[in-house]
């Protein structure tokens, strides 16, 4: 891996970094960076459900990171799972936080993730820290109760009467980039306007606004969003074989929808990428079209929009 990592150019690493993302903020800054250093990135997830088999879609982009040469870290933000509604009780932070870790992990060893190349935070690491409190004392003094709730409406849990708690959220998760010391942030297109918070905020309390990697938030197996608190919705990581296949042949894939097609994007942001160039091959029996065999996705997909 050492030396593909060397031979990359810049240009070719931005291509691995941004391929297959929905948006990217700070696309000069990001070409800038590539020209004169690796970038560091992190992604983020709070410890509150179960991870599902759509966790693999980032952990598999986190594969392209370290290819490009990224310096990647991963931070288990347990104190944000606490934050957002209480959806980790704060007795059972470090127990999540570890299973957390170890699932996501095992998910990293799963596709072949060096485990070396990456460095893994929890966020009580450094969030109970004097300095840390202090900038989000004086993050909380410059945004309005408006801004607060915009940033936090897609991530937050959203309730009639909003607890202070969720309303501090989108202020940690701005101040981790630069407490992580991090080029950017990677995360969901769902996060995008905690994104746009934090190069909105983090200037006024000192801190340069970071770059902001957008993946496509993956339709689940009913067609809608993958959620870990729709059972009917995503795999378990923790399914058994049977339960995987009941699943799957469940799953919402209408013959020519490519569009709200979770089978469909799961084999576009998780199975070609760790394919690296072999081909994907279908196995029917002949009376079915007999077996066929795809060398990208986008001969995949305009093969099903035939249907």
């Amino acid at each position: 891996m050492e030396a593909k990592e060397a031979a990359l150019s810049a240009s070719e690493k931005y291509t691995l970094i941004t391929r297959n993302l929905q948006e990217v903020l700070g696309e000069e800054a990001l070409k800038t960076v590539l020209s004169e250093r690796n970038l560091r990135v992190y992604w983020g997830t709070a410890t509150t459900g179960k991870p599902h088999v759509g966790y693999f879609v980032p952990v598999s982009k986190i594969s392209d990171f370290l290819r490009a040469g990224c310096e990647v870290t991963i931070l288990f933000a347990d104190l944000h799972a606490y934050l957002d509604n209480m959806k980790a009780p704060w007795e059972l932070l470090q127990l999540r936080s570890k299973y957390y870790e170890t699932v996501v992990k095992m998910m990293l060893e799963t596709i072949g993730v060096p485990l070396e190349k990456l460095r893994f935070v929890q966020g009580t690491d450094f969030q109970l820290d004097k300095q840390y409190i202090l900038d989000v004392y004086k993050m909380s003094s410059l945004v309005t109760q408006h801004d607060a709730r915009k940033a936090g409406a897609e991530v937050v849990k959203q309730v009639e009467f909003p607890l202070l708690s969720g309303l501090l959220y989108p202020c940690l998760q701005a101040l981790d980039e630069e407490y992580l010391s991090v080029d950017a942030q990677f995360g969901g297109v769902d996060q995008r306007k905690i994104f746009t918070f934090a190069e909105k905020y983090l200037p006024f309390v000192g801190y340069n606004k970071r770059i902001h990697l957008m993946n496509p938030m993956v339709p689940g197996l009913t067609g809608d969003k993958m959620s870990a608190s729709v059972e009917e919705s995503k795999i378990d990581l923790l399914d058994p074989p049977s339960v995987v296949k009941k699943k799957l042949k469940k799953a919402f894939c209408e013959p020519g929808n490519v569009i709200n097609n979770g089978v469909l994007s799961f084999c576009q942001h998780v199975v070609f990428p760790l394919l690296s160039g072999s081909a994907f091959e279908v196995k029917r029996e002949e009376k079915n079209g007999g077996e066929v065999e795809f060398k990208t996705f986008d001969e995949l997909r305009d093969s099903y929009a035939k249907q």
